[in-house]
């Protein structure tokens, strides 16, 4: 893989979980939700990268931790040789021309007091970038791009439907012309036949205006139609990384394996056996010691419960990375 573009190192976010009342009486300590665990990442220019894992897992929090829309705890990102979490507010207001997101919810993410016009110029007010007519050209010809019309512009969110939210939503990500997209859900929220559309707009505009995209979804064939490659992420934890075809093909982690088990298939040869997790997600705020998968793994050993699995190569390929003592075992 070429020189990376993003670089995430041992980025940690943890929140305090707010005491009651009778709990700041009783003196009972601050309870911590592990949301993301030094988690490593690295993403070249113009890739797509797909972080999926179940609801709760940290990977919006991954993703806006990158952005510094939530502050990180610890660890290092650096997009384009420049140290994202050593710079200033004032500074990472200029960054953020280049580094965008895409929300998950259109509706919750949108003024309604705004125009759709007003929506999309404001990333272009707060950078100072461009003024009057030539600001009015590019919202214009932006909110073009994505698929709207000239007589929507001056209309407001409720008037949209989803679809067309969510095209308001990208084509405020993109006005400003960044290089990094991070993509936080986009089509979890739409009918299939619209993710579709917005699907295929999102992987025409990633060749069109060259750009990186972390793309987060909890849906395996989502990720899979858009991504170069696939991250895999189980309680705030890396679990598993390898371009597309190669994790599709032959997923490592256990983990892995029950997520794709749960794909649909089309043809009967193509179909495995459903593996059925055991539980529910720990709670982030008690996570489990050792493999934080083991209490819910099928194939979990002793050792599993009392010392976390490195990160090392899979035999399946040099770019193939899981952390699973199963795999240490067969080496």
């Amino acid at each position: 893989m070429t020189a990376s573009f993003l670089h995430v190192e041992g980025l940690v976010k943890h929140y305090e979980q707010p005491r009651t009342l009778a709990e700041k009486l009783l003196g009972k300590p601050k309870r911590i939700v592990h949301a993301v665990n030094g988690v490593s990442l690295q993403i070249a220019r113009g890739e797509t990268v797909g972080l999926i894992g179940e609801s709760g897992c940290g990977k919006s929090t991954l993703g806006r931790s990158v952005l510094r829309l939530h502050e990180p705890n610890a660890g290092q990102v650096h997009f384009d040789g420049i140290d994202v979490i050593q710079q200033s507010m004032q500074d990472m207001t200029r960054l953020r021309a280049r580094m965008q997101i895409i929300f998950q919810d259109p509706y919750a993410s949108l003024n309604p007091r705004k125009t759709v016009r007003d929506i999309v110029s404001l990333p272009l007010a707060i950078q100072g970038q461009v003024d009057g007519a030539e600001r009015r050209e590019q919202v214009q010809a932006m909110l073009n791009r994505v698929g709207l019309r000239a007589d929507q512009f001056d209309r407001y969110p409720h008037q949209f439907s989803g679809g067309q939210r969510q095209r308001v939503g990208i084509a405020r990500a993109l006005v400003s012309r960044p290089a990094l997209v991070v993509c936080d859900e986009p089509v979890s929220a739409l009918d299939v036949s619209i993710k579709a559309q917005i699907l295929e707009l999102l992987a025409e505009l990633r060749t069109e205006f060259a750009l990186t995209y972390l793309f987060i979804s909890h849906d395996i064939g989502v990720v899979a139609h858009l991504a170069d490659r696939i991250a895999v992420m189980y309680m705030g934890e890396i679990v598993e990384t390898g371009s597309t075809r190669e994790l599709m093909r032959s997923p490592q982690h256990p983990y892995t394996q029950a997520l794709m088990s749960a794909v649909p298939r089309i043809h009967a040869a193509g179909r495995s056996q459903r593996i059925m997790l055991k539980g529910d997600l720990p709670s982030p705020l008690e996570p489990p010691a050792g493999c934080k998968f083991h209490t819910r793994c099928p194939s979990a050993m002793p050792r599993c419960a009392q010392q976390a699995p490195p990160r090392t190569l899979s035999a399946a390929s040099k770019e193939h990375m899981v952390s699973c003592w199963l795999h240490e075992e067969s080496r």
